[in-house]
Formats: C-alpha cells, structure tokens, sequence
C-alpha cells in the first residue's frame, strides 16, 4: 500500500507508514479511490470492499463470539449467580372454561 504522504511503498496489513508514520487509508481493489475505514463499499465505484482491503486488528463478525461483546466484570457476575439467574420452575394447571351464552352476559 502505498503511503499518500510520503509515496512510500508499505505492506498491505501496515496501519501506519514506515516511513513517515502516517495512517495509511485503504484503497478500493478497483479504482485506487481512498476508502473510510468503516466502509463496506467504495463511494466512487460503488464496488463492495473486500476484507484484505480494511486493515483491521478487529476480529470480523463471522468470528465474533458472545465473549467477544460481554465485559469480563459482568461475565464474573452471570457465572458466580447463575442460580439467581436461573429462577424456578413450578408447574401449574391452567383451565380454560366458555360457559354457553357468556357472550350475551358480557354485552350485558
């Protein structure tokens, strides 16, 4: 990737030059344009951005796991009460009952 400060060639997976330590922006696989670092497609072309295109330290969605979104204090705290969070179960009889003519009785 080539650095838009100094015209230094990087590699492609450099976040920063290493010549003059600037950020180095993506560019689109298909017209060279800068790309924003969230973008998914490319604001000259429209085509989509492929993932060796972003450099990102990020692990991607697809690997994400529930770990990855839960702060390690409230981890703690699911894990030593988990009985708390559990609850109870109880088992319950539920009657349904139509009584004839309850339909005139509640127009009443």
């Amino acid at each position: 990737m080539k650095c838009s400060s100094c015209q230094h060639e990087n590699d492609p997976e450099d976040l920063f030059c290493a010549q003059c330590g600037a950020a180095l922006a993506a560019q689109c696989g298909h017209c060279s344009a800068e790309l924003k670092p969230d973008a998914k497609f490319c604001t000259k072309c429209g085509t989509t951005v492929m993932a060796a295109e972003q450099p990102s330290s990020a692990p991607s969605i697809a690997t994400r796991t529930v770990a990855d979104y839960t702060p390690k204090y409230l981890a703690e705290k699911i894990l030593t009460s988990r009985s708390a969070l559990e609850g109870e179960r109880k088992q319950v009889t539920i009657l349904f009952a139509d009584v004839k003519g309850s339909m005139d009785l509640a127009g009443q």
